[in-house]
């Protein structure tokens, strides 16, 4: 499937690699070793990925980042899927410079945060207003606040699994485990880290990601006490699987007819589409949370809505229902680069990342099938993630990772880092506008390799046991 200057790379690079030769570079053992005397782990993030130690970036250009060794790696991170044109996209560049020389952040408004907005409430279905805040969880955050400000209740239902930042209520369950995760048809709320107050535990409903009936009856037995409903529709902690139309039907209908409202967290997968991931999957939200893309490889998070759910934010006659403010909300830097990258997000641009998404997927598909293996892909548009598992999972429970499971996905991702490819472990990989129909192929063709390598059929073998 490869192009004929393309295959010879690839067949070269894949009789190359063995496991265990993605041992970081010399700098970036020296790094961590400096970094282990600064932070509590030797990092600043729990994300960060080590084997043993991270692989440090010196810089990114397009779909590619080159480490402190001088190494070359084809980014299916993104930086936890943001980065959507790919590195130091150009016109976002040049747009931020000239920015810079005018200035970084005010305590006034500017005129770039109204443009930013302006295309969000235009592009996004049910986004009548928009606040900005700094990061995908205050985005989270402020709409379950305005949610309780709303309604007057302060419940919140969600889905097991499923991440929306760092917000205790939103942790609730975030990383439960089949040792505490409870009954099938009633799942348990559990503490994400050691502490966690049990009123917190106590004011959420943990709902099964597609489970029908399970929603309908535990949305209406709660209703009186929900504020909301806080759904990402296609979560990539659960499995990046998409939603079941019924499941989505059952949770708008419960929540219509009891007073809950729906907040879409949008911050991973608006990149699913020109109008977001509610759209394409007939959900509609009252309160639509975003981050990521809409930053352009700066910090930012929005909350947009329903006009009159949005009102509780209102201070224009007095003090508002929810205060929400914060220094570097709406910063210039943010909205100037937000602007650029999303008005060079058009539908041409989806639709590349689109048949991106299609041709690696379908290819993934086509050689597990044709290897007969018991793993399996899931994902949409520009997103894509890889099972040890014959059947595609429908929720958390069934995503989750046994520990044969997890030394599968380690062996992969060590395979394709030893083939020049950063892939996630255990998460969301991501495509760029960079990429190209070259770049697809190499990926499907290192995932074959892998199939074929003496390690990649060990580890079949057991995980099929």
């Amino acid at each position: 499937m490869t192009t004929e200057s393309n295959e010879g790379v690839v067949r070269a690079k894949l009789s190359d690699a063995t496991t265990g030769s993605t041992q970081v570079g010399q700098r970036s053992k020296d790094s961590f070793a400096r970094a282990r005397l600064v932070f509590p782990d030797g990092t600043s993030r729990v994300t960060i990925e080590r084997d043993p130690a991270p692989l440090y970036i010196e810089r990114g250009s397009g779909s590619y980042v080159f480490d402190v060794d001088g190494r070359r790696f084809l980014d299916l991170n993104c930086n936890f899927t943001t980065l959507i044109h790919g590195h130091a996209f150009a016109p976002v560049v040049e747009a931020l410079s000239n920015q810079l020389q005018r200035g970084s952040c005010f305590a006034n408004p500017t005129e770039g945060e109204i443009e930013l907005a302006e295309l969000l409430c235009e592009r996004i279905p049910q986004v009548d207003r928009v606040r900005f805040v700094n990061t995908g969880t205050e985005a989270v955050l402020f709409a379950i606040k305005a949610a309780r400000a709303f309604t007057g209740r302060s419940k919140i239902a969600k889905i097991e699994g499923a991440y929306h930042g760092a917000y205790d209520w939103v942790e609730v369950s975030q990383a439960a485990r089949p040792d505490n995760w409870g009954d099938d048809a009633a799942p348990k709320s559990t503490a994400t880290y050691r502490g966690m107050p049990e009123s917190v535990l106590d004011e959420v409903l943990v709902l099964r990601f597609n489970d029908v009936e399970g929603a309908r009856r535990l949305l209406a037995l709660h209703a009186g006490d929900l504020a909301a409903v806080v759904l990402d529709p296609m979560p990539s902690r659960g499995g990046l699987t998409p939603p079941k139309p019924e499941f989505i039907a059952a949770v708008q209908e419960s929540a219509r007819s009891n007073g809950i409202l729906i907040v879409a967290d949008e911050v991973l997968n608006l990149r699913q589409g020109f109008h977001g991931s509610a759209a394409r999957y007939g959900l509609v939200p009252d309160l639509v949370t975003m981050g990521k893309i809409i930053g352009g490889g700066l910090p930012i998070g929005a909350i947009g809505g329903r006009e009159d759910v949005m009102e509780v934010f209102d201070a224009s006659a007095g003090p508002p229902l929810l205060p929400q403010g914060g220094t570097f909300s709406a910063n210039p830097l943010s909205m100037t680069a937000g602007l650029v990258s999303m008005r060079h997000l058009d539908h041409p641009a989806f639709a590349h990342l689109e048949a991106l998404g299609n041709i690696v997927r379908d290819g993934i598909a086509q050689a597990i099938k044709k290897r007969g293996v018991s793993l399996c892909v899931t994902g949409a548009a520009s997103l894509f993630r890889i099972h040890p598992s014959k059947r595609i999972p429908n929720d958390y429970r069934e995503a989750y990772l046994t520990p044969r499971g997890a030394s599968v996905m380690k062996e992969l991702t060590r395979f394709f880092a030893a083939n020049g490819i950063i892939l996630p472990y255990g998460a969301a990989a991501a495509l760029s506008t960079p990429m190209t129909r070259a770049d697809a192929d190499v990926i499907v063709d290192v995932f074959a390799g892998f199939l074929d390598s003496d390690q990649g059929k060990l580890d079949v073998i057991e995980v099929q046991k």
